[in-house]
This record gives structure tokens, sequence and C-alpha cells, in this order.
């Protein structure tokens, strides 16, 4: 459970959680990535629903972790979740230009990013795992 001594820890580890899935997701459907954001393009209301899920999650993340400016894990999450709640609010307001930039993004280097996710998401948990042992 988290408290204001461990909720970064949490975060962080539930995040790279996330990037882990994801990147896997990819791996062993190659192609996953990129069919998603096409049809995120090809729904209004995958899009309103997207963006706004992406929205409400920043919001929660930079509201709820602690901000401390001596602490670089506190404040890479604090600044992921101002990112997450700006990325929810660019595909509600401009879902078609951002998804066709996400489709760009990804191309024929989904392989890349998924491997890239997993290193990433790998990282996360391993400074989670230190932050909650420590905490």
């Amino acid at each position: 459970m988290g408290n204001s001594g461990n909720i970064t820890g949490w975060i962080t580890f539930f995040i790279g959680l996330y990037a882990v899935a994801a990147g896997l997701g990819e791996f062993r459907r190659p192609g996953f990535w990129a069919k998603m954001v096409q049809e995120f393009r090809d729904s209004h209301a995958l899009q309103f629903l997207t963006g706004f899920v992406t929205l409400a999650i920043g919001a929660i993340i930079y509201l709820v972790n602690p901000w401390n400016p001596a602490d670089p894990l506190s404040i890479l999450i604090t600044v992921l979740g101002a990112w997450i709640f700006i990325e929810g609010a660019l595909i509600l307001a401009v879902g078609d230009w951002f998804l066709n930039f996400a489709g760009k993004l990804m191309g024929s280097t989904s392989r890349i990013w998924a491997g890239l996710s997993i290193i990433i998401g790998l990282a996360a948990i391993f400074a989670a795992l230190v932050r909650l042992q420590m905490g």
C-alpha cells in the first residue's frame, strides 16, 4: 500500500510493469502498436475516450506523487505525470495530428521501440524495488 514515503516507488513500479508488458506485446505480435494507432485514428470515440483516460491518469500521477526537489526519481515521475496529462490533452484537442505523428514515429521500427520499452520498464522496476527497499 502506498504512503507519502513510498508512493513514488509504487508509481515507478507500475509504470515499469506497463512498459515491459507493452513491449512484450509488440514483440509477440509485431505491428500491434501500429494497428492500434490506426484504429485510434479511425475512431473519434476511441480518440476521445483514450484522451480522457490518458489525461486523467497523468493528472492523478502528477497530483499524488510527492514533489521533492532533492529526489531525482520524484522529479522524473512528476514530469512524467505532466507529460501524460499533456499527451491526453493533445489527443483530445488534435487527435488526428497527434496520432499521425505517433504512427510515423513507430513506422517500421516498432521492434526498436518495443525493445526500448522493455529496457526502460526493467530499469523502472529496478529503481522502484531499490526505492521500496529503502522506504
